[in-house]
């Protein structure tokens, strides 16, 4: 018997319906309590980038190294804060132009991703005496701490970020009940200062440890028992004392092919 069932044929939609539809998606819902770029929808916005950041990176070094490696920026947690905060910045920096031409907000992105990269690691060897990532070897870079190449890299992730995962975040945050959704913000803010808290305090130890500076009172015992250097080791595999990341046979004992198979997470 043959069907009579015939399926709709598919449009294409066009640029600018992909525009109109964008745009109505970045409006939001004006009852919803994330609407716009309040406190609540920048939180989400953090959060969200920083399970994103997590996942891109862990996938990047599998493709690149192939295997899997922890690319935790906390102790507890798939989340990279780093990814979360520029997420933030992009938002704040680039809401503006979203309705200019793809070529500002590639070169806004670009900008914007390199200073903030370099910020980051600026503070990350003043605060703590680490370092996570040194460029010092490569093409065009500013002080190791960025350089070219990724600088481009922000470009494109900006572009993405604001053309389309921004306006679904934005989407998906508001379709979140009012109260729920403000109850949940708060629990989650809660633990994730906690989180960031203890690891800051946890690495900081670390950096006085190799001061020779001894635990002078229950809290900095309790971190050098719970979180000594094996530990943030395994955790951070990729961060180093600051005073080491121009010592290339150092150096190259933090590259995960130099590893023993059995240190590799």
């Amino acid at each position: 018997m043959r069907s009579t069932f015939k399926t709709r044929p598919t449009r294409k939609i066009s640029k600018e319906e992909f525009q109109a539809h964008r745009r109505k998606q970045m409006e939001g819902n004006p009852y919803s309590f994330a609407h716009g770029l309040n406190f609540y929808k920048l939180f989400w916005i953090f959060l969200i980038g920083s399970v994103i950041g997590f996942v891109v990176e862990t996938l990047f070094c599998y493709v690149v190294e192939g295997f899997f490696e922890s690319r935790k920026g906390l102790l507890y947690g798939p989340f990279i804060p780093i990814y979360g905060f520029g997420a933030v910045l992009m938002t704040l920096a680039l809401y503006r132009y979203r309705n200019r031409s793809s070529t500002v907000i590639f070169v806004a992105s670009a900008v914007i991703g390199a200073a903030f990269e370099y910020f980051c690691s600026w503070v990350q060897e003043t605060v703590f005496g680490t370092v996570s990532w040194e460029y010092s070897g490569s093409a065009l870079n500013l002080h190791g701490r960025t350089n070219v190449y990724f600088a481009l890299c922000w470009g494109v992730l900006g572009l993405i970020f604001l053309n389309y995962t921004l306006p679904f975040l934005t989407e998906w945050i508001e379709k979140i009940p009012n109260r729920a959704g403000k109850i949940l913000t708060w629990a989650l803010l809660v633990l994730m200062v906690l989180d960031m808290a203890l690891s800051a305090a946890a690495v900081k130890r670390q950096d006085l440890r190799r001061e020779g500076i001894p635990a002078r009172n229950a809290v900095e015992l309790f971190l050098d028992e719970t979180y000594d250097d094996e530990t943030l080791k395994r955790i951070f595999p990729n961060m180093q004392p600051a005073e080491d990341k121009h010592d290339e046979a150092y150096a190259a004992s933090f590259d995960p092919r130099n590893r023993a198979e059995g240190d590799i997470t």
